[in-house]
């Protein structure tokens, strides 16, 4: 059965495309569920932007990652804006990359 550890690993790799800075890392990631039963995994997630035209262009490369981890049968990408995103959210390493620090 894949790992919350598992998927975070790979969301630390997913690039966003305009930025250039992993999703993880820009602090877009709010949660990841795994249902054991079923092998279905949700990524809650948010934008910089209400916004944003990105969605798609970032959703894909969740999905087709995560799902291509062992175990995982469906991934749901769900998008939120309930905390909104800020710059506190984002990483000491993103905040070094794009000049916050």
């Amino acid at each position: 059965m894949v790992t919350k550890k598992q998927i975070e690993e790979v969301l630390k790799n997913i690039p966003d495309p305009e930025i250039g800075v992993s999703l993880w890392d820009l602090g877009l990631i709010y949660g990841v569920d795994i249902d054991k039963k079923t092998g279905n995994v949700t990524v809650r997630m948010t934008l910089t932007t209400i916004g944003c035209p990105l969605f798609n262009l970032i959703s894909e490369p969740i999905m087709r990652e995560v799902g291509a981890l062992s175990g995982v049968k469906k991934v749901d990408v769900e998008l939120t804006f309930d905390p909104p995103w800020n710059t506190d959210r984002m990483s000491d390493l993103a905040k070094k990359q794009l000049g916050f620090s």
